[in-house]
């Protein structure tokens, strides 16, 4: 699986961006999806994640209420819509894709795929 994300962009703080991340190959909907960010200086960090059916979400306590995260396994891809966003939100953000249990959603490490990341920069 190949996965490109964007939608990353420069936005004052309060406002929005969607990320969209494109996955090819046609087992898209076998895998289960995340978005984990990094911001300089630090390590990267779990954002959202998404179950294979879109059944089950989970979200990092940073962005629970202001970020949702979906997919439409027609179309390959899986979408984070970030709301209010905040200074603390600038970091690249990374999709990453793979066959694992819900209850491993949260770690960086249990997925197989990423993607290049895309630049999420909020300013005041």
């Amino acid at each position: 699986v190949q996965l490109q994300a964007y939608g990353g962009g420069l936005v004052q703080a309060g406002g929005f961006l969607r990320l969209s991340c494109a996955a090819s190959g046609r087992a898209f909907s076998s895998y289960a999806m995340g978005w984990f960010r990094q911001a300089p200086g630090k390590e990267r960090e779990f954002v959202s994640a998404i179950s294979w059916s879109g059944g089950i979400t989970y979200y990092a306590d940073s962005v629970k209420g202001r970020f949702t995260i979906s997919r439409d396994n027609a179309k390959n891809t899986v979408y984070l819509q970030m709301n209010s966003l905040k200074l603390e939100d600038t970091a690249v953000y990374y999709c990453a894709a793979g066959t694992l249990p819900n209850a491993r959603l949260r770690l960086y490490a249990e997925y197989d795929y990423w993607g290049q990341g895309t630049l999420v920069t909020v300013s005041s």
